[in-house]
């Protein structure tokens, strides 16, 4: 896996050698294709965040900042080696995605939001493409005219939700692109 584009475009990224399904290049290209220049100048959170390729392709193309929250240690610190690969800087935080939420400041908001869960259930039997779109927190954290870019198997069923609209939705293989904005 690599970055395509801007200022770390061509850099190998390492990837974690469990725990992750990294998001496939062609995957990657269309997600920034169809954000276009709303990455440039964003502040950006990678949530679920693996091996950060996702946050790191949107400072290489531009972004303002980016945090990158990751629960697993080992992944957590592969995001550090990356970003010191690539000479990009970032925030990394080793937690769980929704203690994140639990914790995050109303203050800090995102204009762009991307959420890579794993496709199995919580420990709650619940899929974390559902939780993640019936989290209010989640929805605070975007800011007016953001994009929220969640990936998931395209079978999912998803919750009807009051918190998003689906902007465009796209499959790719085994994987299913939704672009969504927060209905305030």
């Amino acid at each position: 896996m690599r970055v395509i584009a801007g200022s770390a475009g061509g850099i190998r990224l390492a990837v974690p050698k469990r725990g992750v399904r990294p998001t496939m290049d062609r995957v990657k290209a269309a997600i920034f294709s169809s954000l276009g220049d709303s990455v440039a100048g964003a502040q950006v959170l990678d949530l679920f965040a693996g091996s950060g390729a996702l946050g790191i392709e949107a400072l290489s193309r531009g972004a303002a900042s980016a945090m990158f929250v990751e629960e697993d240690r080992q992944s957590a610190e592969m995001i550090e080696r990356n970003l010191a690969k690539t000479k990009l800087k970032g925030r990394v935080r080793q937690q769980n995605v929704f203690d994140f939420f639990r914790h995050a400041s109303d203050a800090e908001t995102f204009q762009v939001i991307f959420a890579d869960p794993p496709y199995e259930k919580t420990n709650y039997g619940e899929s974390y493409s559902a939780k993640l779109l019936t989290s209010e927190a989640l929805s605070r954290l975007l800011r007016s005219g953001g994009v929220f870019v969640l990936e998931k198997r395209p079978n999912e069923t998803l919750p009807e939700t009051k918190l998003w609209r689906i902007i465009r939705g796209k499959t790719y293989g085994a994987t299913e692109v939704l672009f969504l904005s927060a209905i305030k």
